[in-house]
């Protein structure tokens, strides 16, 4: 499956010196690193040689190889950073010399930012989305039609196709998008596939990340987030039903969403004239490995489980903030709700402007479910709002508002 990424680190090599492709474990980082040239050296920081190779003396291992190298999985060699600062900076003009993988790890994050400042392009890669799995990566799609400022709703729209039918749909959002279960088809494997991937993240990233982790409560933890993805966080909640303190709680979500499982969307709060609140939302990024933690066997129990709304609203986001990472668009995600109800599922907001979505498993939507995007989008001058739903086609319900199904998107 062509990974929207590929294109993206093609344009940042010919950029940048260095390009860092960070996410989580299992998304197919690895593979991203074979579509470089065959020219390119590629080195593995979790086999031991290569290890042994880089870490023995890290200024004198980038003098012998100054270009086309990449390094998977940096983050278990965290003193190269430095070294590779200086030695990008001993040929500062020339682009495309290091691409550098990492999974699983804030600290690296904070290593690339704080080293490589001005000298590294970021490339976030996340499980398969909806287009990569459809195979319609590139495709003129509703979000990269956005990147025109002078197009209105209905040229947003005009002309779309389907990526797949209602039952590929179904199958993406039960399976998710991790690409190991994609390759093989059986049932068992998936769900041994992901009790394996669990116990690795816990075991293997988490503890080795951090040594005083209590394992069988963080583990606790994660399945709680089964219950959690799409609602308010209260932390206070959290804390009690796991019998930690709330700072610990506070810690718990954070390592989570620092290790690219889980995703915290903070409340939109500026300019806003009406009484709101004010605490983050969360969804488990993934939607396979949600639906193995709460124990759902198959699609026809998807459709029937009480949290069917909060499963499909957690993938719409998700592909929309895949679909903009692919295509190297930057920007800020936020949601909105007052204390009268009033709801947007999704606020972003880039150099195209801010798009406010609001998301729904139903085919139908009436009137009365367009009041808060449609007063959402006149109070804060919202360039068009869209409503990701069910339907058959693509609609426009007014000046401002547009609807679009998720086989569209």
């Amino acid at each position: 499956m062509r990974r929207a990424a590929e294109s993206l680190l093609e344009s940042y090599l010919e950029t940048f010196p260095c390009v860092a492709v960070l996410g989580v474990r299992q998304c197919g980082k690895t593979t991203l690193l074979q579509t470089l040239p065959a020219s390119w050296k590629q080195f593995d920081v979790e086999r031991r040689a290569d290890h042994a190779v880089i870490s023995r003396d890290p200024d004198a291992f980038f003098r012998l190889n100054p270009r086309r190298v990449a390094i998977d999985e940096a983050q278990h060699l965290p003193e190269i950073f430095s070294a590779l600062r200086v030695a990008i900076d001993e040929q500062r003009g020339e682009k495309g010399r290091f691409v550098i993988t990492g999974s699983s790890s804030p600290s690296l994050v904070r290593s690339v930012s704080e080293s490589l400042a001005g000298r590294v392009a970021i490339i976030e890669l996340s499980p398969l989305s909806w287009e990569e799995v459809t195979g319609t990566v590139g495709r003129d799609s509703l979000l990269s039609r956005l990147g025109d400022r002078t197009a209105s709703p209905a040229d947003l729209i005009a002309g779309l196709a389907p990526r797949g039918t209602p039952a590929e749909v179904l199958d993406y959002w039960y399976r998710g998008g991790f690409p190991e279960p994609w390759l093989e088809s059986k049932p068992t494997f998936r769900s041994r596939w992901i009790e394996q991937y669990i116990q690795t993240y816990i075991l293997r990233d988490v503890k080795r990340l951090f040594p005083a982790l209590d394992d069988t409560r963080f583990r606790r933890f994660l399945e709680m987030l089964g219950g959690l993805s799409g609602r308010i966080l209260n932390y206070a909640e959290v804390a009690r039903a796991l019998g930690v303190s709330q700072p610990t709680a506070r810690d718990y979500l954070d390592i989570a969403h620092g290790t690219f499982v889980w995703r915290t969307i903070p409340a939109f709060s500026r300019n806003v004239v009406k009484r709101v609140v004010k605490h983050p939302r969360g969804y488990l990024r993934d939607t396979g490995l949600l639906h193995a933690l709460l124990r759902i066997p198959d699609s026809d129990s998807l459709l029937s489980h009480p949290q069917v709304g909060a499963s499909w609203e957690g993938m719409v986001v998700e592909e929309v903030m895949r679909q903009f990472a692919g295509m190297g668009e930057p920007v800020e995600a936020s949601y909105y709700r007052t204390s009268g109800g009033a709801e947007v599922d999704l606020v972003v907001e880039g150099d195209f402007g801010g798009v406010a979505f609001d998301i729904k498993h139903a085919s139908v939507v009436s009137a009365r479910d367009l009041r808060g995007l449609r007063d959402f989008v006149s109070e804060q001058g919202m360039r068009v709002g869209i409503v990701v739903n069910n339907d058959a086609v693509p609609r426009q319900y007014d000046d401002h508002l547009i609807g679009i199904p998720f086989a569209w998107l």
